[in-house]
């Protein structure tokens, strides 16, 4: 007879509930990200045509304003803040390429807010450069100032995708840090004479790549500026309110760093409370081996979207409508 009938079976260990928790919430990303790619044709119409009559709109009170400044005024400050906060909810790279980075790399909350203000106030002042530079110092047609925003526009797309070749370099570089550790190389500090080789730590790699690329982050976001804002400045440029135009324009970057921070606030929490499911369920080196395959992701992500937003780009007057500028 055999004994195994008389052994109890341990019970096989249930997966824990964060698991189960990422899992749903891996499958709801999916499920959107589907759904937006089956109805994106329609999506993208839908989001053009009330980019159009916000546009309408905005016209409507910059003619106000030539005509009553005092009374319109405030209404073309009140819709462009809200305009702001509207437009940066829509499909934009600007988007995609902070919650990539917030989403890979470690940062703290007060530099990530610092970033993404910066970048969305560089959107602002990039519009009120481009169009005094061309329409009020050089006076220039309007052909040159959508020409010069197509250039700004491509320049983003390249930053976009040279950030991206950053990130996969850091990610490559941080991998075989970790290779060479499970390989059973350790740390000395420099000048130790021993004849092991030196590796960078972490921290060293972070403060030796931060700066350079949170500069990538906010310039790859900031360089192309809201199209909103050029709009405005345009119309408020021919009817000789450009000063009331400039606030505009102040004011939709104001209202779009609203929008902005707070996704990267979700974003920061996100990636924060993943840090904490994945150091309670999983190993250090596991978990360090699993955000690095995700940072190299990330980062291929953005030269893709990089270099098909920079092939795909094309100029105001010859048709092409861009809805990724925020």
């Amino acid at each position: 007879m055999s004994l195994n009938r008389f052994v109890p079976h341990s019970p096989r260990p249930r997966p824990p509930a964060a698991v189960w928790l990422l899992a749903g919430l891996l499958l709801l990303v999916l499920a959107l990200v589907v759904g937006v790619f089956v109805n994106w044709p329609r999506i993208f119409q839908q989001s053009v045509l009330w980019l159009k009559q916000l546009h309408q709109h905005l016209a409507i009170l910059i003619q106000l304003v030539q005509a009553n400044p005092r009374q319109a005024g405030g209404g073309l400050l009140s819709f462009s803040l809200a305009y702001g906060v509207l437009h940066a909810i829509g499909p934009g790279h600007g988007k995609m390429v902070i919650s990539t980075y917030l989403a890979t790399h470690p940062a703290r909350l007060k530099m990530s807010l610092y970033m993404t203000l910066a970048a969305s106030l560089l959107q602002g002042a990039v519009a009120i450069i481009l169009v005094s530079g061309v329409l009020v110092i050089l006076h220039l047609s309007s052909r040159y100032l959508h020409l010069g925003e197509f250039w700004l526009e491509k320049s983003s797309y390249l930053l976009t995708a040279a950030l991206g070749l950053m990130l996969c370099w850091r990610a490559a570089r941080r991998g075989g840090l970790i290779l060479a550790r499970r390989a059973g190389h350790h740390h000395h500090p420099d000048g130790c004479g021993c004849e092991h080789h030196h590796l960078p730590d972490d921290r060293q790699l972070q403060a030796a790549d931060g700066w350079r690329t949170r500069l990538a982050v906010v310039l790859a976001m900031g360089v192309r500026p809201c199209s909103g804002a050029v709009l405005v400045l345009l119309f408020a440029k021919v009817l000789g309110v450009y000063v009331w135009g400039m606030l505009a324009a102040a004011a939709m970057a104001v209202g779009s760093s609203f929008t902005l921070l707070l996704i990267a606030l979700l974003v920061f929490w996100s990636r924060h409370l993943a840090q904490r499911l994945a150091r309670r369920h999983e190993a250090g080196h596991v978990a360090q081996a699993a955000w690095t395959l995700v940072s190299f992701a990330g980062g291929a992500l953005l030269i893709l979207v990089g270099v098909v937003l920079y092939l795909s780009a094309q100029p105001m007057f010859m048709g092409g409508i861009g809805p990724f500028s925020h």
